[in-house]
């Protein structure tokens, strides 16, 4: 015991020594370059017009200019008390219901279709889908126009058989969400396809091959190997579409505008939400209020976006899915 004592003592103890942390500086990466023009694009037409819209829908425009703050929650009140608010939004989320499973649905199921079949056949499909969408959106709606009109439709004869022999009867307000469903599917759809039909042809051929030795043919593959393995490109553009949607505004604006002309005026002018915040700030002049309706509009497809996110995890890594 005494000489473990003596060992101890003479030891010499052990001595703390201090590792110096300096300021670590960040050092900008090519993914920072990348993504630094759309931070600044986001910044200057996103965050800063949101900024800009949410003060403007506290401000009075009574006397023509805006008294910032001036109005408290009036505008929300003025927006939310108006006779157009409630048949606004029914036409729009009715617009939804249709258009987003409808868009989601029909681009998968042409996309993997397209790539069950290989050879010049699938390249000129694509091709043919795509075209629609280097047409300009007005472009196609006064196209599509033509194609409402059963004397000079090229459907006249598939329009006639559904007893729709005449435009007002084409452009009823019921119909009004199928018929812009089907006007932004072929104008949008396209370029989707070639997204998605990118997506596929990135599955290895290992993976298709191990399939089709299983046993698993063509729809098994398509639905239970190709479709799981694209389910984030299906996800974004469930997410895109939604977004999209909610802003309608040329398909209901144009078209109801020439048929007004013409004499025909079964679409309302404030039809959608889009069409009514147009209104509030152009015909009364109240900007406080359409920034209200455009606030409103940007909440709803946030909270969609997120709700698709949240319901389908789309953030999870691969291994985690």
């Amino acid at each position: 015991m005494a000489v473990l004592e003596a060992r101890k003592q003479v030891a010499p103890s052990p001595t703390k020594t201090r590792v110096k942390t300096g300021v670590r500086r960040w050092l900008p990466t090519a993914a920072d370059l990348f993504v630094l023009p759309y931070t600044l694009f986001l910044l200057a037409f996103g965050i800063l017009p949101g900024v800009f819209a949410l003060i403007l829908s506290f401000a009075n425009f009574s006397n023509g200019t805006p008294q910032y703050f001036a109005a408290g929650l009036q505008n929300y009140i003025t927006t939310f008390h108006d006779f157009r608010f409630a048949s606004a939004f029914a036409n729009m989320f009715q617009f939804l219901l249709i258009s987003v499973p409808f868009g989601v649905i029909g681009v998968t199921g042409i996309a993997l279709l397209l790539h069950m079949r290989t050879g010049w056949f699938a390249s000129a499909m694509r091709t043919i889908y795509f075209l629609p969408g280097a047409v300009a959106g007005p472009t196609s709606v006064l196209i599509f126009l033509f194609m409402l009109d059963p004397q000079v439709s090229p459907f006249r004869g598939l329009l006639t058989a559904m007893h729709m022999d005449q435009t007002i009867i084409v452009i009823q307000p019921s119909h009004l969400p199928l018929l812009f469903t089907l006007l932004g599917f072929f104008v949008g759809a396209g370029g989707w396809i070639v997204i998605f039909y990118g997506g596929l042809k990135g599955i290895s051929t290992d993976v298709l091959e191990a399939a089709a030795i299983d046993g698993a043919n063509a729809w098994q593959t398509a639905l239970y190997i190709k479709l799981p393995m694209i389910r984030r490109y299906v996800i974004y553009l469930a997410i895109l579409t939604f977004a999209g949607n909610i802003q309608i505004f040329t398909e209901p604006q144009l078209i109801g505008a020439s048929f007004a002309y013409s004499g025909i005026g079964t679409i309302s002018p404030t039809w959608s939400p889009n069409e009514l915040g147009y209104y509030f700030a152009f015909n009364d002049g109240n900007f406080g209020a359409a920034a209200a309706i455009s606030l409103l509009m940007v909440a709803i497809g946030l909270i969609g976006a997120l709700a698709i996110i949240r319901a389908t995890g789309f953030f999870r890594t691969d291994a985690a899915v």
